[in-house]
């Protein structure tokens, strides 16, 4: 017991020893201060692409994805490469670390082929500019808002409010209803005596004004004519380009015009139908 007491009191007392512990510590901290700036460095440089991106002219949907990533990717790889410079300031030799971490990946790609797969196909996917953040998507029978996109796994919000959470390596076909304008029909019908040339024109000045006044049309409304003539009906098809996804509020807003205008002038809709 004496002599582990002065073999430890030896050894405290040592001052090249206490230096050099000093030393590694000094270099550990500065290790770690200096991938922490680097990341913030980065992290900035990304932030300050994707606010430069109109002025750029990059695609800001594709350049707000990939500057999420790239920022996660940079995360990770700076940690790695500072847990391995301090593994080796502590003297733990790295070499065997990085053979074992090669041979383990391997045996991670023979026996995880699924995951591989999600990697690989969520890879493309941003390549390819498939689909981005703040797109509206249908995957499957999964409809929303695309709110992130990963290495390994999409997510996308309902319009409902839930969450959907799909590996990149089932997604065979997306619909992507953001990419162009939309096209919204509405079909009205009236009875088979009505006078078709009156109610048309009142239907052209209805949704001429209506367009004017609206935040989601983007082209004057068309009146395409009759669309049908049934036993005890006609139908008018109307077509309204507006903006992507928004064809469900062109309708709505479409339907309350015609109706407030048909009604003063004495016509009546049997129905109306929509295709969004």
């Amino acid at each position: 017991m004496a002599k582990l007491i002065e073999s430890l009191t030896d050894t405290f007392s040592n001052s090249e020893l206490w230096l050099a512990w000093s030393g590694t510590a000094l270099k550990i901290i500065l290790i770690f201060i200096v991938a922490r700036i680097i990341i913030s460095v980065l992290g900035k440089t990304f932030k300050h692409i994707a606010e430069e991106k109109d002025r750029m002219r990059f695609n800001p949907r594709r350049t707000t994805t990939i500057v999420r990533l790239m920022g996660n990717i940079v995360k990770y790889v700076i940690n790695f490469v500072m847990i391995l410079m301090i593994l080796g300031e502590l003297g733990v030799p790295i070499g065997p670390i990085l053979a074992g971490a090669g041979v383990l990946g391997l045996a991670i790609g023979f026996g995880a082929q699924s995951l591989v797969k999600d990697v690989i196909t969520g890879f493309f996917i941003i390549i390819e500019d498939q689909f981005a953040i703040d797109d509206v998507v249908q995957i499957g029978s999964y409809k929303g808002t695309v709110e992130e996109i990963g290495l390994r796994v999409t997510r996308i919000k309902g319009w409902t409010g839930e969450v959907y959470i799909i590996p990149n390596g089932s997604i065979a076909n997306v619909t992507n209803y953001t990419l162009n304008n939309s096209i919204a029909i509405i079909d009205l019908s009236f009875a088979y005596e009505t006078d078709v040339d009156r109610v048309m024109e009142i239907i052209k000045e209805s949704v001429n004004k209506a367009s004017r006044s609206s935040g989601t049309i983007t082209k004057t409304p068309e009146v395409l004519g009759m669309q049908t003539i049934g036993a005890g009906a006609v139908v008018i098809r109307v077509a309204c380009e507006c903006k992507p996804n928004s064809q469900s509020d062109a309708v709505r807003m479409l339907n309350g015009e015609l109706k407030k205008d048909l009604d003063l002038h004495g016509m009546k809709i049997l129905s109306s139908s929509s295709q969004v």
